[in-house]
C-alpha cells in the first residue's frame, strides 16, 4: 500500500493523456527508484516551465515567449499560414520540418453536437492576420473528420474574399498502407483524389 503522497502523484499522472492508472503507477515507481536523477530532473523541468508558459498572441501556440519561437523566427515564410485545430497538431506538423511558413491555432473545431460555434474559435484573429496583407496562401490542415472538414469548408468560405490561395492537406492512402486494412472513408477519399500516372 503506497502513502497518500505517492497515491496522489499516481492519480495526477493518470490524468495525463495516454496514461492510465497502471501506467501512472509504473511511472511513479520508476521516478521513486531514480529519485536523484529522474525525479529531480522532472521536478526542475516542471518548476522551470510552470510560470513561463504563455499563449502566443499571434498564432495561439504555447511557448515560454510571446510571440512564440515560430512567429519570431525571421527565417519563416510570412506569406504562408497553416491553420490547425490544436497546438498538438501544430507541434506534429512542425516536428516533420516540411512546412516553413507560420501557423494559426483555432483552438478546436466546429461541432454542433458539442456546441462549438465559429465565435468560440480563433477565426477572427486569423481573418485579421490575412486582412493585414502579406499572406499569399492559407493551408487548411484540419483533421480528416466530419467536424474537421466542416471547419475547413467554413474557413474557405470566410477567406473567399481575400486575395489568397486556399489549399488543404491531401487525404487518402497513407504511405505503406495496405488496402485491406483501410476504412471505407479513407478509401473513398483516395479514390476521389486520384490523379493521372506519369
Amino acid at each position: 500500500m503506497a502513502s497518500q503522497e505517492i497515491e496522489r502523484l499516481s492519480q495526477a499522472l493518470a490524468r495525463l493523456p495516454g496514461l492510465g492508472p497502471r501506467s501512472a503507477r509504473r511511472a511513479v515507481l520508476w521516478l521513486v527508484k531514480r529519485r536523484e536523477t529522474g525525479l529531480v530532473a522532472l521536478l526542475d523541468a516542471l518548476e522551470d516551465v510552470r510560470g513561463k508558459l504563455v499563449e502566443c498572441d499571434t498564432c495561439g501556440n504555447v511557448d515560454t515567449t510571446n510571440p512564440c519561437g515560430i512567429c519570431a523566427d525571421p527565417r519563416r515564410d510570412q506569406r504562408s499560414i497553416c491553420v490547425v485545430e490544436d497546438v498538438a497538431d501544430l507541434w506534429a506538423l512542425d516536428r516533420a520540418k516540411l512546412f516553413t511558413g507560420r501557423y494559426h491555432v483555432l483552438g478546436g473545431k466546429l461541432s454542433a453536437l458539442e456546441g462549438v460555434r465559429p465565435e468560440d474559435l480563433n477565426i477572427a484573429s486569423l481573418l485579421a492576420r490575412v486582412e493585414e496583407g502579406g499572406v499569399d496562401e492559407v493551408v487548411l490542415a484540419m483533421n480528416a473528420t466530419l467536424e474537421g472538414q466542416t471547419t475547413a469548408h467554413y474557413l474557405a468560405e470566410r477567406l473567399e474574399g481575400f486575395p489568397v490561395r486556399i489549399t488543404q492537406l491531401a487525404h487518402g492512402l497513407p504511405v505503406g498502407g495496405e488496402l485491406d486494412y483501410l476504412d471505407e472513408g479513407t478509401l473513398a477519399q483516395a479514390l476521389r483524389a486520384r490523379r493521372p500516372v506519369g
